[in-house]
């Protein structure tokens, strides 16, 4: 089913008075994703936070089974988070904890650089040994390259990127994830920049954790994530810090923690921004992520072709399925001072420095490189005029 453009942008007030091309970092919200927070901010200011709670779990745990729904899971696999960061980290703990020191984990490089550090960290006070998968002729995870790695020696874990923050890129996860379950080895997905532009099944990749934000192709606030967890895979991943959100205190030397995933949640949070979150995916699912899908993979194969024929440009995305993101650099001008200009002409991108993803842009000789990254209520003349600005730098 096609997406009614014009009425998408007439929901969206940011469309307004600029051109937005940074979904990667953070997509403008809806009006109803407003419309929603401002509602719950009002009754807790009428009658209080905690009361304000009450009032409304019935709509918190229908947060879950939407998201439940969106990414082909159960409502009680789904842990609210305040970031994917956070709900990456807690599976990765959680999964390590049952590990002795010298645990293997395996990653891809597309790994962001928030991950990367927690897993450094890791192998400073753990011992453990991250073990790299290189990419492919294409420039995607080599999934051969990955079967004999697990082949080699055991693993505890491995860890791949379905989307990196530093190009187009989509990795082939469900063929990863089909290694990943014939070694017996659990498998974390960070679908950080592609739930909400693509479709993505859990089963399909066949991984114990996935991992998200709602600020990118969700279109949700900023502040919100989620983790996703495997009821089966619960006692392969028991919480590190749980506390009274997680489990009950049962004794003075005893605690249960709860039978589904809120174990893997903290009690305070933000109801406003979670709601906020479940009616930015309720519009998702409302809209069809396979139209959004296609319309996003469209506009930015529109805006690869622009660019690539504008003298001085080059474009860098590889891989042999790409998404909304583009990333490309201007001859004689860097990445930083590329972003600022055409912000001073009211487009907006964002710039992906090595130091995020080192493995990526550092291992291909970039140190930075500006991003531009679509969603489905940005238009062809939108690219158009976005290029000629562009363009226009690269002649100066």
């Amino acid at each position: 089913m096609a997406l009614d453009v014009p009425r998408l942008r007439d929901a969206t007030p940011g469309v307004l008075d600029h051109i937005h091309l940074n979904t990667a970092g953070a997509a403008l919200v809806p009006r109803v994703v407003l419309d929603t927070q401002r509602a719950h901010l009002e009754l807790e200011a009428r009658i209080g936070g905690y009361q304000a709670s009450q009032a409304t779990r019935g709509a918190q745990a229908a947060v879950r089974a939407s998201i439940a729904a969106l990414v082909g899971a159960h409502a009680d696999e789904v842990a609210l988070h305040q970031s994917a960061t956070d709900a990456w980290n807690t599976a990765v703990l959680a999964a390590l904890s049952t590990h002795p020191p010298g645990a293997r984990v395996v990653v891809d490089r597309a790994v962001y650089g928030s991950h990367a550090l927690l897993l450094l960290q890791a192998a400073r006070r753990r011992e453990v040994s991250v073990e790299l998968v290189g990419d492919d002729s294409r420039g995607q995870l080599d999934v051969d390259a990955l079967r004999r790695t697990l082949a080699e020696r055991p693993t505890a874990l491995v860890c791949l990127t379905h989307i990196p923050t530093s190009s187009g890129l989509v990795n082939p996860v469900e063929a990863a994830g089909e290694v990943c379950a014939a070694a017996g080895v659990p498998l974390v997905v960070d679908a950080c920049q592609s739930v909400g532009q693509r479709l993505v099944d859990m089963a399909s990749i066949r991984c114990s954790a996935l991992s998200a934000t709602g600020r990118k192709f969700l279109r949700g606030p900023r502040g919100t994530g989620f983790l996703v967890l495997r009821r089966d895979d619960f006692e392969r991943f028991p919480p590190v810090a749980p506390d009274l959100r997680a489990a009950v205190w049962t004794a003075p030397d005893a605690f249960e923690l709860q039978p589904d995933a809120r174990r893997y949640e903290s009690w305070e949070r933000n109801i406003a921004a979670d709601l906020g979150l479940g009616a930015a995916v309720d519009l998702a699912l409302s809209l069809g992520v396979p139209a959004l899908q296609h319309r996003i993979v469209g506009l930015a194969a529109s805006l690869r072709a622009r660019l690539a024929d504008v003298p001085g440009v080059e474009v860098h995305d590889r891989g042999a399925e790409l998404c909304g993101i583009c990333t490309f650099t201007v001859r004689g001008h860097p990445p930083t001072e590329v972003a600022a200009a055409l912000q001073r002409r009211g487009v907006t991108v964002s710039v992906t420095h090595a130091t995020s993803a080192r493995h990526d842009l550092g291992h291909r000789g970039l140190e930075a490189v500006v991003r531009a990254s679509v969603h489905a209520y940005n238009t062809e003349a939108e690219l158009e005029q976005a290029t000629r600005c562009v363009a226009a730098l690269a002649r100066a």
